[in-house]
């Protein structure tokens, strides 16, 4: 354990616990503290209440199992993805003594003994498991809100039957865009942990770029202004 510190400066703590600090600070705020009423996912979800209210006014659900289906192989894309990122890492592992060397001809490259980028590999791998954790089960909670879909009721007529009775299909669909939107959040925060690989200052640099960027994207962005917009109109009331 103290030979893995000795490899490592002070810089490098601290840029590593700004990247915890960043990544779990905005998803606590992001998911779990008032500001989620405000954000992206909270205006989609509003339109995920809003489809399945509108599939049990319908006869035939094809449409809603059809998108169902294009959801669900985004979220199978990213999954096998994840998978074959984390076999790309365990083969860069394999080849520190090479990837070491290339790291060294790179200008304002710290830290590149063979500990310190087996540590950084692992980091990474450690990030692209959690992703795939988090789009797999994405994947199995669409599965149920599919059930779901072909279990609810057609033609309802009652406004407030169609709210009840929509409530839990559009709960599961809700969780499983929020652990999609986890996963891809481990993708973004993981651009982040390759600038460690030139040194801590840019690694610093890298993970407060990435999380203005999510926090713009999440509370400040056209594309939430458009659907906060979009629900004053009449066809979605």
């Amino acid at each position: 354990m103290i030979d893995v510190l000795e490899q490592f400066s002070g810089w490098d703590g601290l840029a590593l616990s700004w990247f915890f600090i960043c990544w779990v600070g905005f998803t606590l705020v992001a998911d779990y503290s008032a500001l989620r009423t405000r954000s992206v996912t909270a205006a989609v979800n509003y339109y995920r209440k809003q489809w399945m209210i509108q599939m049990l006014k319908r006869e035939m659900k094809m449409i809603d199992t059809q998108i169902m289906g294009n959801l669900g192989n985004g979220l199978a894309f990213f999954a096998s993805t994840s998978v074959l990122i984390i076999g790309g890492l365990s083969a860069a592992l394999g080849a520190g003594e090479t990837m070491v060397g290339i790291l060294k001809d790179i200008p304002f490259t710290d830290n590149t003994s063979r500990l310190a980028y087996d540590t950084k590999i692992i980091l990474l791998i450690g990030i692209f498991v959690y992703a795939f954790i988090k789009f797999a089960w994405s994947f199995r909670l669409s599965n149920y809100c599919s059930i779901l879909i072909g279990a609810s009721p057609s033609m309802i007529e009652d406004e407030a039957r169609c709210v009840t009775v929509a409530e839990l299909p559009a709960r599961l669909s809700g969780l499983a865009g929020s652990h999609f939107n986890r996963g891809l959040r481990s993708y973004f925060f993981a651009m982040a942990a390759l600038g460690w690989f030139i040194n801590a200052h840019v690694f610093l640099m890298t993970t407060t770029l990435i999380l203005v960027t999510q926090y713009r994207r999440e509370f400040r962005s056209r594309s939430l202004n458009a659907l906060q917009q979009g629900r004053t109109l009449k066809e979605f009331e």
